[in-house]
């Protein structure tokens, strides 16, 4: 692991058969004496390649810029270019300037919604978006203007996106690239504003391989206030910290991202009165309407629901009980698995167990799992075909909704096809999961250890030793030392040998 060689990033061309056929695109695999360097780093390369298709997917929304959003109501599904992004800044008071969560939206704005339902940084990137939003001209330019000024916001925390899974695994650079080139990513990235919630993912990813777990805390609380799903990952880091018997590090993330959280949230939350403290209803707004509404679309409670007729009205016990199952499995995985599992991989599956019970799947929630898919397993084959299931979803949701739009004309997608997108985007995530949980128990099969890597992305995990272990790893770890107390204090174990 020391040695000159050792040291030269790993080239997907050399270990990947897919990643060397695709590349007879471009002239083939890197040569053994191609000499990489000067100015095109591949964190570089990685960076521009990840814009190109940033730059693509706005290019394929062009037919909504042009007219898709505003004339028609079903232009926007038949292009598959729809994005909520214009929507919402008249209906959500932008173009009014009204104050997310101080002040109320009128009826005949919002449609129903009576304060902006998104947390607190993602609000605030919206209000930066439309503070920088030309006035004047018609409704209609504001609201391209708004799209278009978004977009370059977005563009940004692609780039950062990119340059952090670049860099978390060291000698991994180009499984970045898997980030860069994924269809998905391009095609969803301007629908909502979720890649401000996985840029701060991404960096505190790439803290806490760094071994800075404050700042990683820090970021995930950021990144919490700007969408919930970054939150989960501070369970995967409880239990690797608990097996590694660094539960101070994890303190220090968890103390980092409560307190990043609550300083963001309580000059919106917390609000003064006659009557004392009160929590501001504005702010409440997101919670509640999470926990308020129905099965939704791309979820497998909508495929039950339209198959059976049944409203699933107590949808939430559901998924609230099989993510407490969910997450008490992936815990006695990471106990009991022979090797402890790399944090990528832990994080991959908590946040794909969230989107695969949860009562919504929209189109862009696959942003969450792009960058983990990338750290977790970077094997191209298996990401492309994952890719194709969600590129399937994303084509069947918006014809779906072009055929209910339609009126009698039925112009699109029906329901049973709309079933099928669903269960073709639940399987592909499935299918990855599945790959993801036999690298961990077959830890032989794990590409990014095939070097004798531990965990390039864990930080203080990687290469610490096991102290805490249950089922098959602490009956091989008494095998490997039958003299050790039952409890397994006295083995370390860390890349798979015994430390001193």
């Amino acid at each position: 692991m020391s040695s000159e060689r050792d040291e030269r990033p790993v080239r997907p061309t050399v270990e990947d058969g897919t990643a060397a056929a695709a590349s007879e695109l471009i002239g083939g695999p890197m040569g053994r004496r191609a000499l990489p360097g000067g100015w095109w780093t591949p964190v570089r390369v990685i960076a521009l390649v990840a814009i190109g298709m940033f730059a693509l997917g706005m290019v394929q929304k062009l037919p909504c810029y042009d007219h898709g959003w505003f004339f028609g109501a079903t232009t926007q599904y038949t292009h598959a270019c729809y994005s909520d992004i214009p929507h919402l800044y008249t209906g959500r008071g932008f173009d009014a300037g009204l104050l997310p969560y101080f002040d109320r939206i009128p009826q005949s704005l919002s449609g129903g919604m009576d304060y902006l339902e998104y947390p607190v940084l993602t609000g605030l990137f919206m209000e930066v978006a439309a503070l920088l939003t030309p006035g004047g001209g018609t409704v209609q330019y504001r609201e391209q203007m708004y799209w278009i000024v978004n977009a370059g916001m977005l563009l940004a925390c692609t780039a950062v996106i990119a340059v952090c899974v670049a860099r978390t695994h060291r000698r991994r650079p180009w499984d970045a690239l898997l980030v860069a080139l994924a269809p998905a990513f391009a095609l969803t990235a301007t629908i909502n504003w979720d890649l401000f919630a996985v840029a701060l993912t991404a960096a505190a990813m790439l803290m806490w391989s760094r071994g800075r777990g404050v700042a990683a805390g820090i970021l995930i609380g950021l990144a919490a206030a700007a969408k919930l799903y970054p939150l989960l990952l501070l369970g995967p880091l409880f239990v690797l910290c608990l097996r590694a018997g660094r539960l101070r590090s994890f303190a220090g993330a968890a103390a980092g991202a409560a307190g990043a959280w609550l300083v963001v949230n309580l000059p919106v939350m917390i609000t003064h009165d006659a009557g004392g403290f009160h929590v501001r209803e504005g702010w409440a707004k997101f919670y509640t309407f999470s926990q308020e509404r129905p099965v939704d679309f791309g979820s497998v409670w909508l495929f039950i629901s339209q198959r059976t007729g049944n409203p699933l009205d107590d949808a939430n016990t559901y998924v609230s009980l099989l993510m407490v199952l969910g997450c008490l499995g992936l815990g006695a995985l990471a106990l009991c698995a022979p090797r402890r599992p790399r944090f990528a991989q832990l994080a991959f599956l908590v946040v794909a167990l969230f989107i695969l019970v949860n009562k919504v799947y929209s189109p862009q929630y696959v942003l969450w799992l792009v960058p983990l898919a990338a750290l977790a397993r970077p094997k191209w084959r298996d990401f492309l075909v994952w890719q194709a299931c969600e590129v399937l979803y994303f084509l069947g949701i918006w014809f779906y909704l072009a055929y209910t739009g339609s009126g009698d004309k039925h112009q699109g997608l029906p329901p049973e096809g709309y079933q099928l997108a669903i269960a073709v985007h639940l399987l592909g995530t499935l299918f990855f999961c599945a790959l993801v949980v036999r690298d961990i128990l077959l830890p032989e099969r794990d590409v990014v250890r095939r070097d004798g890597s531990d965990d390039p992305s864990g930080g203080v995990l990687d290469g610490a030793p096991d102290i805490v272990v249950a089922g098959a790893a602490r009956r091989a770890r008494q095998a490997a030392n039958p003299q050790d107390r039952a409890d397994g204090t006295r083995v370390q174990w860390g890349t798979g040998s015994r430390n001193p």
